[in-house]
Formats: structure tokens, sequence, C-alpha cells
């Protein structure tokens, strides 16, 4: 181990990089292989082949072949070496697409501005769990999962069998968006409030395909709060760049509840809701709240 730690501090960063994206692909994917590291990251297959070796000569105990997958598996001692698999990590990395979690400049800040984000509570499950969803969303496997419900009829832990396809980070929590078969729709599941996951061997009956109102893009229009004076109208305008005092997002039909919120728009009839605290309103209303009634007051 001691000799370990030592090659670790003279691994050059590149192949640091490379060791991480191994380590994060076998955990999460499931699988890594030599043509996916070479892809990745546009190197020879020979290329690839050392990367891989040197990893196993460095963490023996992590991978083992499978021949049928032609790809290394994580092994039931699989433990992390080079990369933090925390969720709260991995999870800001798939959704920038990023190859590696690591910045090459430390604590110290590349172009010497201090940017702060809001400490907002964690709210996600043990890598455990995130690892059998994602495993299931990759190969459109059908997950059996233990969830926490807050609807009034499911106030205790059930298990259900879902069809993953889709992340969703709504700004305060992570979602993923599922086929149900309980319900047999397509729903939104909070990602902290699953306790287990277990990628089953049955293909899903389902794909995002088949969901409308994740596939379908709808045009949500905002516009100033009524009660604002045209000072504050003005200035609204200019922090979204309005035109011609309306704001126009495209979105998918079951996103635009989350979006609502985020953005602290009144959604009530009468636009009754403090306009200093939420400054926009709904200019399509009709159009939009067949699709987030949820979210309308």
């Amino acid at each position: 181990m001691a000799d370990n730690i030592k090659m670790l501090h003279e691994i050059k960063f590149a192949t640091r990089q490379r060791l991480q994206f191994i380590e994060i692909m076998a955990y999460y994917n499931g699988h890594i292989s030599r043509s996916m590291l070479a892809k990745a990251y546009g190197i020879s297959d020979p290329a690839a082949t050392k990367d891989l070796k040197l990893y196993n000569d460095l963490a023996p105990h992590n991978l083992e072949y499978n021949p049928s997958l032609f790809s290394f598996v994580p092994s039931d001692k699989f433990d992390e070496v080079f990369a933090d698999l925390s969720p709260q990590s991995v999870l800001k990395m798939f959704a920038q697409n990023l190859l590696s979690i690591d910045n090459p400049s430390g604590n110290e800040p590349i172009y010497g501005i201090s940017v702060e984000e809001m400490p907002f509570p964690v709210r996600l499950p043990k890598k455990a769990v995130l690892a059998q969803l994602i495993r299931a969303m990759k190969n459109k496997s059908q997950l059996k999962v233990n969830y926490h419900s807050l609807s009034q009829r499911e106030i205790t832990q059930q298990s259900r069998i879902i069809e993953p396809h889709a992340l969703v980070n709504n700004g305060l929590r992570w979602h993923v968006r599922a086929y149900d078969h309980e319900h047999y729709d397509f729903r939104d599941f909070v990602l902290s409030r699953f306790t287990e996951a277990e990628k089953l061997e049955l293909e899903a009956e389902s794909s995002q395909n088949y969901d409308d109102d994740w596939m379908e893009l709808i045009t949500l229009k905002l516009q100033a709060h009524p009660a604002l004076s045209d000072k504050q109208h003005l200035a609204l305008s200019y922090d979204y760049n309005m035109l011609d005092g309306i704001i126009e997002l495209q979105v998918r039909r079951s996103l635009v509840g989350y979006l609502l919120q985020q953005m602290k728009v009144d959604t009530t009839s009468d636009f009754s809701l403090n306009p200093n605290a939420y400054q926009l309103i709904v200019s399509n209303r009709d159009e939009i709240e067949p699709f987030a009634g949820w979210a309308f007051m």
C-alpha cells in the first residue's frame, strides 16, 4: 500500500485524469473497456491498454475482466482510489458532461476572483444506490427500488419497479424521470428518497421516446408582475433581456413546473403574492397549466 501511495503522487496529471475516468465509468456505468477509454480521450488502443494495466496494478482488487463484455467490471471489493465517487461530485460531472472531476488549480481561483455557491442541504442518495440507477439507465433495464413518497396515499416506504431514462436537476435537488410500473405512466422521483436500488436483468419496456411530456417542448411566456412600478418593470426588462416585455423560454413539458418554482413566478389566478418576492407572472397560463397544474394556485 505504501508503494501504491508513492506511485499516486508520481503519476502525471493527464494520466491521473484517465485513471479517474476508468474508476467512474467502472463504478457508475458498470464496466470500462479499452475502446471506451480510447474514444473518450482520443488516445490509441495500446495507450488505453497501458492505462488499464496501470490502474489494475495500483488497485489490483477493484476490477475483474468480463470476457463476454470485453470489459472490466467492478469487483465486490471495489473501493475508489483516484476519484471522489460521491453523488455530489459525480452528478455535477454528469450535468456538465465532464471527463473528470479534478480541478488542476486546487483551491486557488484560476482567474483570481471568488465565486461562492449557496450552501443548500445535500439531498442525494448513497453512491451504491445512484450507481444501480445509472447502470439501469445506461443499459435500458428495469430497476427495483425502495422509495419514500410524500403523497398522502403513500406515506411509507414502498418497493416498486421503475424504468429510469433521465436525470433532472431542478436547482435544489435531483430527480430521475422514469416509467413507473405501479401507475403505468412516467413520473419524477426524488433521488434522495431512494433507500435501495437493484438493477434487474430485465429489459425496460419503455423509453424516453414514449414519454410525451419529456419529448415535447412548450413555450413558457413570462412578464413582470402587474403590481410592480414602471421603473421596476424596466429593471426586469434589462435583467431578463425581455422582448416587448416578454420572456420566452423553451422547456420540456415535464419540467415547466420546476422552472416556475425556481424562478419564483406568481402562479395565483389573481396575482396575490408579494410582487417584491414573486416578480414574474405567466402570460400564457392556459397553455402551460395543463402540464404543471401542481405549480399553479
